[in-house]
């Protein structure tokens, strides 16, 4: 046996016991599955993927998702013996509080992971929009004789990852597109938590891959990393995504509980620890890592800062050549806007007949995607109704000319959210996806990692309430704002009228996280901002948008979107009776939480009676106008009919406005 091939099996051993002892220490984890990657993963850090242990944000890197993020003690262990800022000691820490090695990987905690995974197939996903984004990055930037963008995506995926809808999603596009630089490897363990996979998967996998267009192989055995490498170089040679097959025995070597699912989600147990270390010729002593994987470590490093200096060389060449697309470049990849971004965006005349804030919106969008080239997306299916094709820019389709922008996403919602993180986790891009507001249920689990990862994703979802009329109560969303609020560090962005739509989405691409924008179908007036507060406060997230009757407020109609016109109308009446009124727009809850308390009680002061209007569900607007306010919103699923119907029907009038305001007065 050569000195590699020695190293190769020290490292593997390594992988295999630092992966039981984590496990075992903080009595919970999975330890099979890393312990049955332990090849692929060594063969994948140590000879296959581009990448530098000290510079791990290296833009030209080859990424690396380890979608089944159970498996976390796997990348620990990789990162570890690579040469990573991850040290024996956080290993030691695997589950505690404060430690680099949570129960499933973050990409905020640990250097060198990527993504956060954990709930399944949301990996695949991210690898399906890092490959977008290297493709985006290399058609703008690279050019010809200096090529900065040239990197690969490797996914580990399990059982359950391909059991998923959204890797299915994913997977069905990322063929459609030809995204020919991500290699996905399934780990054909065929155990699941309940048992075997025959309990519930009989399907032919390679089949189903290879029927989206992807190049796909086997490797019957996941502890030869001569065919691991064979197949990932044979993988690297196809113009198509690429998926292997790994056949591997989860839990191996334990000699009581490889091959079962009691070696999924438990520690093996102290007496099979001991069992399994000498079965594999190793020390019992807990976190053994031999001294001899210190060279193996320093060739990962020693390659990795080859590579990376390589790269850097070109950048510099680069930066002489083109310093202004170099400029761009370093602003895009610290995800800084351009100067002047947001200036003279369009402005709306006010307009009594209205527009639909969608229309707004595509012509906001359509102003910002000239201003940054970074801004690419689309919709899933909807771009007409949801008013987000970027005028004259390509599209990814393979053979596309130019700069890739356009993405037709299909009715993938899922597989469109997973891959949207991927495409902010990658860098260098601005992603926005679009759908109704309604099927933000079908891509909630990729919005909640986008909030916990604080991604700079952006959504657009139009018809966003019983005003879309006639499709009915399937179509209109009536607790989905509420849904979405109730994300930790998600904005929701719900505009009032079409220059609301600007000031939304000037705040939205400014979020340090993810944002999302809900948008009318029906027309909604434009305001005469000559009699009211300027646009611009949305920025504060609420604001003061109407004063009436003077000496202080006797009542406030606090509203969003289109229901802030009828609002207003209520106000009119009821100054009218001699009621002074405010009328509050609340755009973003998010935004307005941030202000500084005096400005929050200045806007919303206690002791004023409150009316809240919206056409949703009423929860969490007692947190802005408190318990004893009136609401004006729907507890009920809609209906199909015309809008005008539905809001009379349903209670959202002005006249209910009104009525709920002078309960609280008499």
């Amino acid at each position: 046996m050569g000195n590699e091939a020695k190293l190769d099996e020290l490292a593997i051993k390594t992988i295999r016991g630092l992966s039981m002892d984590a496990v075992q220490a903080a009595n919970s984890g999975h330890p099979g599955t890393p312990m049955a990657l332990a090849p692929l993963g060594w063969a994948l850090f140590s000879k296959l993927r581009r990448h530098d242990p000290a510079n791990p944000d290296w833009a030209d890197r080859d990424r690396f998702v380890l979608s089944c993020g159970h498996a976390s003690m796997l990348q620990y262990s990789l990162l570890h013996l690579s040469g990573y800022a991850l040290s024996l000691d956080d290993i030691r820490q695997f589950r505690q509080w404060g430690s680099k090695t949570p129960g499933h990987p973050e990409n905020h905690v640990t250097p060198g992971v990527e993504t956060t995974t954990g709930p399944l197939g949301q990996g695949v996903g991210n690898g399906v929009g890092m490959a977008m984004a290297e493709r985006h990055l290399a058609a703008r930037f690279n050019k010809p004789g200096h090529q900065l963008f040239d990197h690969r995506t490797w996914v580990i995926a399990s059982d359950g990852d391909i059991m998923e809808g959204v890797a299915s999603e994913a997977a069905s596009i990322a063929g459609h597109l030809k995204l020919g630089k991500l290699t996905v490897f399934w780990d054909d363990n065929r155990i699941t938590i309940d048992g075997r996979t025959e309990l519930s998967f009989s399907e032919d996998v390679l089949e189903r891959f290879a029927s989206y267009g992807w190049h796909t192989e086997s490797v019957d055995d996941g502890e030869d990393i001569g065919a691991l490498v064979a197949a990932a170089e044979a993988a690297a040679r196809d113009p198509r995504p690429s998926f292997i097959r790994v056949r591997t025995i989860i839990g191996r070597p334990s000699p009581n509980k490889q091959d079962t699912s009691a070696a999924h989600g438990a520690p093996l147990g102290e007496d099979e620890v001991i069992a399994t270390k000498q079965v594999m010729e190793w020390p019992t002593e807990p976190f053994f890592v031999p001294d001899e994987l210190a060279s193996a470590a320093e060739a990962v490093r020693a390659r990795g800062a080859e590579e990376y200096r390589s790269w850097a060389q070109r950048l510099a060449e680069y930066r002489k050549a083109f310093p202004d697309a170099a400029a761009e470049l370093d602003a895009a990849l610290a995800g800084e806007l351009p100067a002047g971004w947001d200036v003279d965006l369009p402005t709306f005349e006010a307009d009594p007949k209205g527009l639909a804030t969608r229309k707004a919106s595509g012509t906001v969008l359509n102003a910002l995607a000239s201003r940054l080239g970074g801004l690419v997306g689309g919709s899933a299916d909807l771009a007409g109704s949801n008013n987000t094709h970027m005028k004259g820019l390509a599209s990814f389709l393979p053979g596309a000319e130019g700069v890739p922008r356009n993405i037709d996403w299909g009715i993938r919602e899922h597989g469109m959210g997973a891959a949207m993180n991927g495409m902010a986790l990658h860098g260098g891009v601005i992603p926005f996806g679009a759908t109704f507001l309604v099927f933000s249920d079908y891509m909630r689990p990729s919005i909640r990692l986008a909030a916990l990862m604080k991604l700079h994703t952006r959504y657009v979802f139009t018809h966003d309430s019983i005003g879309l009329g006639e499709d009915g109560p399937t179509h209109q969303p009536v607790e989905h704002l509420a849904a979405l609020r109730a994300i930790p560090d998600l904005a929701v962005f719900r505009p009032a009228d079409a220059n609301e739509v600007r000031e939304c989405w000037k705040a939205a691409i400014r979020w340090e996280g993810p944002a999302a924008l809900a948008l009318t179908r029906q027309n909604v007036p434009v305001l005469d901002r000559t009699k009211l507060a300027s646009a611009e406060k949305v920025a504060r997230g609420a604001y003061t948008l109407l004063e009436a009757g003077g000496g202080g407020p006797d009542v406030i109609l606090v509203a969003t979107g289109s229901e802030v016109s009828l609002a207003l109308a209520a106000a009119a009446v009821l100054e009218k009776e001699g009621t002074a009124v405010r009328v509050v727009s609340m755009p973003c809850w998010e935004l307005f939480e941030l202000q500084d308390e005096a400005y929050r009680a200045e806007v919303l002061p206690f002791g004023v009676p409150k009316v809240a209007i919206e056409a949703g569900i009423r929860q969490g607007w007692d947190r802005w106008v408190g318990n004893d306010a009136a609401f004006v919103t729907i507890d009920r699923f809609g209906a199909s009919a015309p809008a005008e119907l539905l809001f009379e029907k349903l209670g959202i009038t002005v006249e209910h406005a009104v009525a709920a305001a002078q309960r609280l007065l008499s």
